[in-house]
């Protein structure tokens, strides 16, 4: 706690300093907020007032309903007054025509520096998402219930349009069964890891006639004939539903997320790399969504700041929100792409609380297949609130017009500022809620994927994502601590970078290295440093702290391995050469001091 206290202090002298702004009281209130409400100040409340900045922002003045937990002096909060007056008028709270950027991106890294620190969230916390997560899932049955009709009607029309030929380009793959499975990284809920995975013994019925076992489970037909009568063969009822558990994000909130069964997680990869690898052939996914580059949005969201011609729109709790009634709608016309989907989609989660619901959203954030089918959904929802606007059905020259306009990634939405009010209204037919707090078209400020802009000036802040390290035991804060701290350099930020230099030398050398080093290190305007040269290839070297984890041994050989080697997607060899003695998350984790290349 006083670590980061520390931190926010030499932040606030930094800011002042680039807005000729004395910060002494601001501190001085800091400190008392914190004394009678402890970490909550840093990373509920203040992140609170960087939010209603936002919309004051967007806004273009200052209102009375914002700032509820700050006092008043005229027409705007006594907190971070000084950098106030440099973007909004303190008599009327209005926004001035020129605001200072500096203190525009300043109030930004003080309010919202550590508003996504990890930490784990209380009991009560905990209790209330699992409580809105089982809401949500009420939420959508409701929606589920107006999606008849010429609202359905609707949808299909708009998704015939935009997806077509990319659905039968899937479809036509999944019939000749051109797609191959692949083990995600993380947990499953039947609680395989690493190696294990290509150990399974669980498969559902559902998933026989899209993914048979003889040709996804095993490498050869004579290992299926050999090891048939060791797979269980799960019918419906019988299945394992997805285990729903909570990771920290803000105190605030937990992030909550469905471990989908080892055999679910395998067969919707095979369809994710098929959806992703055939994206770049068709117009109309490749101008509107990408799953892998969130550049086009950040771009847009730049353009928007300056001309103001482009809305940038989130949603709150979007994946779980989607229900699994939209995607059918959407693949009626595709029966085996639809079947597949449907084979490998889990039916039933396990929440905390509440035992086995049955499920009515599509996926949850944990299956590989919510990402890229949310974001088909909502570029349909989107296609339709447009449409609504012009009081006409959308041509196919209407939808290759909106290119550059329009882009979904994930949750994160553009449109046109004129049809912004039409889209709302659409995604709330549908069920989806836009999050009015990271919502914005009617200023100069755009936030869309991780990327915040100003009138054209990018003012994006550097998070604190971890507690700062204590000790040389705290990899992860040790690790997250130099990321931060060169982050800030490249922001300019030198006595803040000063500061976390004397807070790292106390566990780990700390020398200047470029970015790509496999050393911990920090970066340098001067470049890196060479403490002595290798003897046997005379390229610099330098004495830095290297992370390392150890992963649990796991042996795999016979038809385990064989099947691991069939599986691989590169000719190249496996990077790591024990890749068969040891595999899964890793069961210990430390920093070592050794020789490395500093670039």
């Amino acid at each position: 706690m006083k670590s980061l206290t520390n931190l926010l202090q030499v932040v606030l002298n930094d800011i002042g300093d680039w807005c000729h702004t004395s910060t002494v009281l601001d501190f001085k209130r800091i400190e008392d907020r914190i004394e009678h409400e402890g970490l909550s100040f840093l990373t509920i409340t203040l992140p609170t007032y960087g939010k209603d900045f936002e919309k004051s922002l967007d806004r273009g003045y200052v209102d009375h309903d914002l700032f509820k937990s700050f006092s008043f002096r005229g027409g705007l909060p006594q907190l971070f007054g000084g950098f106030l007056d440099l973007v909004f008028d303190r008599g009327s709270g209005r926004l001035l025509d020129s605001p200072s950027i500096e203190a525009i991106q300043g109030i930004r890294q003080i309010t919202l520096m550590f508003s996504k620190v990890q930490i784990p969230c209380s009991d009560a916390r905990n209790e209330a998402a699992l409580a809105k997560y089982i809401q949500c899932e009420k939420d959508v049955r409701k929606a589920d219930k107006r999606f008849t009709g010429d609202i359905y009607d609707a949808f299909c029309k708009m998704s015939d349009r935009l997806w077509r030929d990319f659905f039968t380009y899937l479809d036509w793959n999944v019939y000749e069964v051109n797609i191959t499975p692949k083990h995600g990284p993380g947990v499953t809920a039947d609680r395989l890891y690493g190696n294990q995975k290509y150990r399974q013994t669980e498969w559902t019925t559902r998933l026989e006639d899209y993914f048979p076992s003889a040709e996804f489970m095993f490498p050869t037909w004579q290992s299926y004939m050999e090891n048939m009568n060791d797979v269980r063969y799960l019918e419906p009822g019988e299945e394992r539903p997805v285990k729903v558990i909570l990771v920290p994000k803000t105190l605030k909130t937990p992030r909550i997320i469905a471990v989908e069964p080892t055999c679910m997680q395998y067969t919707q990869q095979a369809l994710l790399e098929l959806i992703e690898n055939g994206v770049e052939g068709f117009d109309t996914p490749r101008d509107f969504i990408r799953w892998k580059s969130q550049v086009p949005n950040q771009d847009l969201s730049m353009r928007a700041s300056i001309d103001g011609s482009l809305a940038t729109l989130d949603l709150s709790e979007a994946s779980d929100r989607v229900s699994n009634q939209h995607v059918r709608a959407m693949l009626r016309s595709h029966p085996h792409i639809a079947g597949a989907v449907d084979a490998c989609r889990s039916r039933k989660a396990d929440v905390p609380g509440y035992g086995v619901k049955r499920l009515a959203k599509f996926a949850s954030m944990g299956s590989a297949l919510c990402f890229p089918f949310e974001a088909m959904v909502f570029l349909t929802v989107v296609m339709l609130g447009i449409q609504n606007a012009l009081n006409r059905p959308l041509t196919l020259k209407d939808i290759k017009s909106l290119k550059g306009q329009v882009r979904i990634y994930g949750d994160d939405i553009i449109v046109p500022v004129e049809y912004v009010n039409h889209v709302i209204d659409s995604l709330g037919t549908f069920g989806f809620l836009v999050n009015s707090d990271k919502s914005f078209w009617t200023g100069k400020f755009r936030e869309s994927c991780g990327k915040e802009y100003y009138d054209g000036h990018d003012v994006t802040i550097v998070r604190c994502r971890q507690l700062l390290p204590s000790s040389r035991g705290h990899v992860q804060e040790i690790e997250a601590t130099v990321a931060m701290r060169n982050l800030f350099y490249k922001r300019g930020f030198w006595p803040t970078c000063r500061f976390l230099d004397s807070l790292i030398e106390e566990f780990i050398p700390f020398p200047a290295v470029a970015e790509t080093s496999p050393g911990l290190g920090k970066l340098s305007a001067l470049g890196y440093e060479t403490h002595r040269t290798h003897p046997d290839y005379q390229s610099p070297l330098v004495k830095a702290a290297v992370s390392y984890h150890k992963l649990p041994n796991d042996n795999l050989e016979g038809d385990g391995a064989l099947l691991k080697f069939f599986l691989k997607r590169s000719e190249l060899p496996f990077a790591d050469r024990k890749h068969l003695e040891r595999a899964g998350r890793p069961v210990a984790v430390g920093i070592k001091h050794r020789w490395v290349s500093p670039f």
